[in-house]
């Protein structure tokens, strides 16, 4: 399942990004911290420092659109990078599992097919 379904690819932003930044601003640090594509049909994560609230920048057609969640208790549970990387690029099942607050460590992945039996 993706959480927008016409996304490509979601990028964690690695940076603390500040909350009351909009469509301009997180455009910016799409474009000037991440080097990405803006209107490229990939998703945006931001985070504030506390992890208790974040901002999902798309381009939706025409126009930016932004999810935003901000929790009422605990905390969202990031995975983790390189150091020194700006950007990481997260499956939409990753993502849905952040959003959903379900501890990343636990989640075991069954195999569902072999290169051999296609």
């Amino acid at each position: 399942m993706n959480v927008y379904p016409q996304i490509k690819r979601y990028f964690l932003y690695t940076g603390l990004a500040d909350m009351r930044k909009s469509f301009i601003g997180l455009s910016g640090l799409v474009i000037n911290e991440m080097s990405g594509a803006i209107r490229g049909g990939d998703g945006f994560v931001f985070f504030n420092k506390r992890r208790n609230m974040v901002k999902i920048l798309v381009w939706d057609r025409n126009g930016f659109a932004i999810y935003y969640k901000k929790l009422s208790q605990g905390t969202f549970e990031l995975p983790l990078w390189q150091e020194g990387s700006k950007s990481l690029e997260l499956s939409s099942t990753k993502l849905l599992l952040i959003l959903e607050g379900v501890q990343l460590e636990s989640v075991k992945y069954r195999k569902r097919y072999s290169e051999k039996s296609l």
